[in-house]
């Protein structure tokens, strides 16, 4: 594997978990009514490639899943992150 393939995939593994954490955090602050995580940057980790964390973190806390921006704005984002992750791998 070449050093760009390896520096992608330990940058991916970090922004997933980071992001799955920030959805965590955000949710528990929406439990205490403390102030949140802004939307943008929920979805700006996701954009930055944390979408798997993202998609994660709705499933596993049950956060925003309601919410259209993120209902089907996180599968896309993951969607498109997957197909340009494979092709890069492939290259």
């Amino acid at each position: 594997m070449s050093e760009l393939k390896y520096i992608v995939l330990v940058y991916l593994a970090v922004i997933t978990v980071v992001t799955f954490l920030v959805y965590g955090i955000d949710k528990w602050k929406a439990q205490h009514k403390r102030w949140r995580i802004p939307e943008s940057v929920l979805l700006g980790l996701a954009a930055l490639g944390g979408s798997v964390g993202a998609w994660l973190g709705m499933q596993v806390w049950h956060h925003k899943t309601q919410h259209k921006k993120f209902k089907y704005g996180v599968p896309a984002i993951l969607a498109v992150q997957v197909v340009v992750v494979v092709w890069l791998l492939l290259r």
